[in-house]
């Protein structure tokens, strides 16, 4: 993950396993922790940035279209999101992870560095130099960055946040994991923010829900079953009371006519 300061093509990167959504966050923490907050960031069209997702009706009636999650976190932050439509826009980092591709890779080599960690190790002391060959002085001298929030905020705006719903067990799903909820609350959906760090973080209503982690869900008590017994018909025998007792005579009076 690289970037390149417009105003002064100072280059700023960090290597990482894969290109997606928490290598993009945690490069956006780094440069925000050290350089503070930019104006905008100009990135391209990869679906880290630019959501592929067709809009929710809610969205639609907003007048929106969907986000990323890193379009979220810089729209929190106050940073504009510009959205390079070809390579050739964005030249200039293009140049700089070039740069990256042939000239750092054979650097690396002869430095005999094999692994993740030594790689972004080598980095610290390579692009200072790099800095002090290329970079050139701003036209203007202001710095126009902006503050960082506190570091417990910026943690929360830059990681994963999701809306995810209860199970009736009170169990959350997510990244298939599971997350077994402390507090018998009736409440859904509920929020659900995982850091840069991989560590969870479950709200609801701006309070914290305690959880812990499980592997299956819980299993139901076993309920006690009520055994419905077949009903047989039964004749009475000839003997029987019902068949030998008699009905009281009823006397009927019937009417005559006289012509």
């Amino acid at each position: 993950m690289a970037y390149i300061a417009d105003a002064s093509s100072r280059g700023v990167a960090q290597f990482y396993d894969y290109d997606g959504t928490i290598p993009a966050m945690d490069s956006v923490t780094r440069y925000v922790t050290r350089d503070r907050i930019p104006l905008a960031v100009y990135a391209d069209q990869h679906t880290t940035y630019q959501s592929p997702a067709r809009p929710t009706v809610e969205e639609q009636l907003a007048g929106a279209g969907p986000t990323s999650q890193c379009g979220r976190a810089l729209a929190e932050l106050g940073v504009e999101l510009i959205a390079a439509h070809f390579p050739e826009a964005k030249g200039r980092v293009e140049r700089l992870l070039k740069i990256f591709h042939d000239r750092i890779l054979k650097e690396l080599r002869l430095a005999e560095v094999s692994t993740l960690e030594a790689a972004n190790e080598f980095l610290m002391g390579y692009l200072p130099s790099y800095t002090r060959r290329f970079a050139v002085p701003p036209a203007q001298a202001a710095d126009l960055h902006r503050p960082r929030p506190a570091h417990l905020e910026l943690d929360r705006i830059l990681g994963l946040t999701m809306t995810r719903c209860l199970r009736k067990d009170f169990t959350l799903a997510h990244q298939r994991r599971l997350s077994q909820i402390h507090e018998t609350i009736r409440a859904s959906p509920v929020l659900g923010e995982e850091r840069v760090d991989g560590t969870l973080r479950i709200t609801h209503q701006g309070g914290t829900l305690g959880f812990y982690a499980i592997t299956s869900r819980p299993m139901k008590a076993a309920e006690a079953k009520t055994v419905h017994r077949p009903r047989y018909l039964v004749t009475p025998r000839p003997e029987h009371p019902w068949r030998t007792r008699r009905l009281p005579t009823r006397h009927t009076h019937a009417a005559v006519a006289i012509t």
